[in-house]
């Protein structure tokens, strides 16, 4: 291996480290994080629980995060492992959404570089755009077409056309199985999606970095662990 790819090892591998131990210390609600090999820091696995009154809610989403060695200044790839019906997820889990983009200047893309990765985004403002991504698809440059017409359909309808919706609700119930199977509790309420939980200690062995609960400073109701009951998503048609 060339010196300037042992630096870009090290360089990553130490802000994925820093990376890890900041979400140990913050987290975020709605994730639980583990490494897919403890030997690999370059693959994290993630399960993502849909979040309550939205259309994903009581799901158990699993998700890859595949980092580059040149991490941060090039962005991860996020793929979904669970069968997801959105207009910004490709047919094989993939996520087309533009802070995963690299900074280069695209005019064809209709995206400012400026909502493109850049080396400041992390982790945690991936996972809170992934979650946002779910609750309010971008339809004007879809990576499924089928689920993005149907999306519009359900939006331009105010709910009436149900197809979309449902879609998503046989999705989140075939996740049951799975979390079954991993021993996971599913949160269903916001009391329950925004519990603080103790970070296990190092000595326990658990490779969970982090579980569904919340910063010290978050009083109870803030906005930023509630959803409103018709977050119906864009308002663009």
């Amino acid at each position: 291996m060339a010196q300037h790819d042992h630096t870009h090892v090290a360089s990553s591998q130490k802000a994925l480290m820093l990376e890890m131990k900041s979400l140990q210390e913050q987290p975020v609600e709605g994730f639980k994080i583990t490494l897919v090999n403890e030997a690999d820091m370059y693959n994290w696995e993630v399960a993502i629980f849909g979040p309550p009154n939205t259309h994903y809610e009581g799901g158990y989403f699993k998700a890859r995060i595949k980092f580059p060695i040149d991490y941060p200044y090039s962005p991860p790839a996020f793929r979904f492992l669970t069968k997801m019906w959105h207009p910004n997820i490709y047919e094989n889990g993939d996520v087309c959404i533009s802070i995963l983009h690299p900074p280069v200047d695209d005019p064809q893309s209709g995206e400012l570089p400026s909502e493109r990765w850049n080396p400041t985004q992390n982790v945690r403002t991936i996972l809170l755009s992934v979650i946002s991504l779910l609750n309010e698809p971008n339809t004007f440059s879809p990576a499924n077409v089928d689920a993005s017409v149907m999306y519009r359909k359900w939006r331009d309808s105010k709910g009436k056309d149900r197809e979309y919706v449902e879609i998503i609700r046989k999705q989140v119930l075939a996740t049951k199985a799975e979390a079954e199977r991993d021993g996971v509790k599913v949160p269903t309420t916001l009391a329950e999606y925004c519990v603080r939980t103790p970070v296990p200690a190092p000595d326990e062995g658990s490779d969970v970095f982090y579980d569904y609960y919340d910063d010290d400073d978050v009083e109870d109701g803030d906005s930023d662990c509630c959803y409103d009951e018709d977050d119906s998503g864009n308002e663009e048609s």
